[in-house]
């Protein structure tokens, strides 16, 4: 029988952390890109892209901070470009549209539901910050609602369906598995779906093994065999999680956007080295680990000579 393959997906940079938290997390265009290509030699088919204000740090969905990112990784590497429709959680969703609109990607995250985020509780870690805006995004979420309504993803499903852009479906909670059935159902979404379940959030559902048992019974019995399965554990939580759902049949996500650590008190130094380690253990599980061009069949992508970069 042949060996399954495992789509590694490498979150670089995200919006939750801020650069006062780590000196390793990428920043500027240049730290982004190569974290990137980084993360595709280490063994990443795929990687999520967010980007920043190169001055302060801050999330932006401004396509020029997007442009040199996307013209390095094309120019170095074959990996899956996977571009944030969730930018940050203040945004609204004109302004976290914009680089997919303009860039037509392989494929895009799409957040399933309205929710909850709560980034407040890493005040109790992190106590010094170099730019004013950290602290108080990480205060704001204690009033901010993400939005993802139906209309919104009505909006955004539309959008890839016009550029052949697909999805990273981030699943939050049970909730958005209905959802996502509900989208399907009507036939506005087209397989095999690739579900990102995501642990440990606050606002979302929790890290416990029997959260991943429920959202992977759940998503049985809602999608069948018409989605594929990747999980993403939050902070410490993360090489737990990934390792628990490869055993279950799934894909897996890390990177410095979902997590700074290593190990306990050890900050990761780069994405490369949290794909090295979630490589070495799929591998110990006789795993393969899937080729850029193995994630684009599996995942039904219209490859990368097709994108508006």
């Amino acid at each position: 029988m042949a060996a399954r393959k495992v789509i590694i997906t490498c979150a670089v940079t995200g919006a939750i952390h801020t650069p006062s938290m780590s000196r390793f997390l990428p920043v500027s265009p240049q730290e982004i890109a190569e974290a990137a290509i980084g993360a595709a030699e280490a063994g990443a088919a795929v990687v999520h892209l967010h980007a920043r204000d190169p001055r302060d740090g801050r999330p932006s969905q401004d396509p020029a901070h997007f442009a040199p990112v996307l013209e390095a990784i094309k120019r170095n590497s074959d990996v899956v470009i996977n571009l944030t429709t969730g930018g940050a959680p203040h945004m609204g969703v004109d302004e976290r549209l914009r680089p997919v609109a303009e860039f037509k990607p392989e494929l895009a995250s799409l957040n399933m539901g309205s929710m909850n985020f709560g980034l407040f509780p890493m005040l109790e870690r992190f106590k010094e910050f170099e730019h004013d805006w950290e602290r108080q995004a990480l205060e704001n979420s204690r009033d901010i609602v993400f939005r993802n309504t139906f209309a919104d993803i009505e909006r955004i499903l539309d959008l890839g369906s016009g550029n052949g852009t697909r999805f990273e479906y981030e699943c939050y909670d049970v909730s958005h598995l209905y959802n996502l059935a509900h989208f399907h159902d009507r036939g506005l979404t087209q397989g095999p779906l690739f579900v990102q379940s995501v642990f440990g959030l606050l606002g979302g559902i929790g890290p416990h093994p029997e959260d991943v048992l429920h959202m992977r019974r759940t998503a049985d019995r809602l999608l069948g065999d018409a989605y594929t399965w990747s999980v993403l554990g939050a902070g410490r939580h993360q090489l737990p999680l990934a390792s628990m759902g490869a055993a279950m049949g799934s894909n897996v996500r890390v990177g410095l956007e979902d997590s700074l650590w290593l190990g306990p008190g050890r900050l990761a130094e780069s994405n490369a080295h949290q794909v090295e380690r979630i490589r070495t253990i799929l591998e110990s599980l006789s795993l393969e680990v899937a080729t850029p061009d193995e994630a684009r069949r599996l995942l039904a992508l219209k490859g990368g000579d097709r994108v508006g970069f």
